[in-house]
């Protein structure tokens, strides 16, 4: 028999790690309702159809297909058919109907506009929600990238104020400042890149050209060159790309350098972008904490490469040098992405954390809270049948005062309970022996120090509830 093995891309969760992860998902999810976001959630699968063709070739092929049920009861004739769609399928990215109608979610963001177009009649606009479900993506596993993983969005839709752009940056940093991360929040416009893409002459490849900056990271400007090269873009083209998207400084003289090239060019139209910038951080400077461990900062090379995003743009990403890794949150402004489904004129933003990210971060740097623990901090010693009624009494009362304590249900060696103890970190050990019954206490024993010390329930209750 071979071992037990799970999906290359998934990880199983012990409860400690559980723990943890929950201290990610309280503490956004806190934020989250001092905004005002309303809590959702949407099927592990949507429609194949509904999901293909909203995140550009690169995502549609990364998306998990669910084969249809019931294959294994086709007679002959439909055997035969589906064998030749399966050959079909090996030469394309998209599988036939036959095959499959059914994917697990790519993201939560596409499943959050097909539930507003569902539910448009019964929602107030604007409508401000936040989910926290696993998605799936077909992707290489490698370190911060999974095949299963957590998002947590937070959206706002039927409001085209650039407030709530100020509003979602201020949930990133009270977010990560609670969490005690550095980051940096890099934000831009696809209004500046759709007029980098007419500045140099290739409107029509916009898409190409941000697919191709949003690997900037990983294959630096070198590998980017090359891919815009193989999309026909020429070499001017190509060094004026490199040359805006390189322009720093401060924000002021950021925005300043970049509209004194696309206003020269292009006219004020182009501008859009720029006033879209400087009004979301005025915004968020009213809004935001002075003094935190982060900075928001404009980068024009961020593109961030689904085909949706049509205004203000964010990612985030740690600056501890001791951290290697990729994005830990993004979002963005999308105009009509309720129009993929029907619902015209509808526009909303939205943020995403990468919470198996920001795990693996905390978990590298040690920057869990002190306070947290394993469950009941508190083990019930079991003396044995002739004093279980006496141990369940206590049990029982100590419970319904809200104390967390956990009861070794067989009756064992006490050296075998203790171990047990030692092994689950538990803090305090309750013996409830023949004395104890006698006078009708408990002893409390401090775990780590080896104090021990004889209580009635009224001590006992004040002390365990202040520990």
């Amino acid at each position: 028999m071979s071992k037990p093995s799970i999906p290359e891309g998934t990880r199983d969760f012990g409860p400690s790690e559980v723990r943890k992860r929950q201290y990610i998902f309280n503490t956004v999810r806190t934020i989250f309702e001092r905004y005002g976001f309303q809590p959702i959630e949407t099927p592990a699968m949507e429609q194949l159809a509904t999901l293909t063709g909203k995140y550009g070739e690169e995502g549609d092929r990364l998306i998990f297909k669910i084969l249809n049920n019931g294959l294994h009861d086709q007679k002959d004739a439909k055997r035969i058919k589906l064998e030749e769609e399966w050959q079909k399928m090996l030469s394309k990215p998209y599988s036939s109907p036959t095959v499959t109608e059914r994917a697990l979610r790519y993201d939560l963001t596409i499943p959050f506009a097909r539930y507003v177009v569902m539910n448009q009649n019964d929602l107030a606009l604007p409508f401000k929600r936040y989910q926290m479900q696993p998605v799936w993506r077909a992707d290489r596993p490698q370190k911060g990238r999974y095949r299963e993983f957590w998002q947590c969005d937070a959206d706002v839709v039927g409001s085209n104020s650039l407030l709530n752009e100020a509003e979602l940056i201020c949930i990133y940093q009270q977010a990560f400042d609670t969490l005690q991360l550095p980051v940096a929040i890099k934000i831009n416009s696809r209004k500046i890149l759709a007029a980098i893409a007419q500045l140099v002459g290739a409107p029509e490849k916009l898409t190409d050209i941000t697919i191709a900056l949003d690997k900037l990271d990983k294959i630096g400007w070198e590998g980017v060159s090359k891919e815009l090269v193989t999309k026909n873009i020429d070499q001017e083209g190509i060094d004026a790309i490199q040359k805006i998207t390189l322009i720093a400084g401060s924000t002021e003289a950021q925005l300043a350098e970049m509209s004194q090239h696309l206003s020269s060019k292009l006219g004020d139209e182009a501008l859009a972008g720029i006033d879209e910038l400087r009004n979301t951080l005025a915004y968020y400077h009213q809004l935001a904490e002075q003094n935190w461990m982060g900075a928001v900062k404009i980068d024009f090379t961020l593109a961030r490469g689904l085909n949706y995003y049509t205004g203000i743009i964010a990612e985030v990403v740690c600056t501890h040098p001791d951290v290697k890794m990729g994005s830990i949150g993004g979002g963005g402004r999308y105009d009509d992405l309720t129009g993929l489904f029907g619902l015209k004129n509808l526009s909303g933003v939205g943020i995403s954390f990468g919470i198996d990210r920001i795990y693996d971060v905390i978990e590298e740097l040690k920057l869990w809270p002190p306070q947290m623990h394993n469950g009941a901090k508190i083990l019930l010693l079991h003396t044995g049948a002739a004093l279980e009624t006496y141990v369940l009494s206590w049990l029982k009362t100590l419970r319904q005062q809200g104390i967390a304590i956990e009861l070794y249900p067989d009756a064992s060696k006490v050296d075998k309970q203790m171990k047990f103890a030692n092994k689950r970190s538990f803090e305090y050990v309750l013996i409830a022996g023949e004395e104890e019954e006698k006078q009708q206490k408990i002893s409390v024993k401090n775990f780590k120090t080896g104090h021990q010390e004889m209580m009635d329930a009224a001590q006992c209750i004040e002390f365990l509830s202040n520990i």
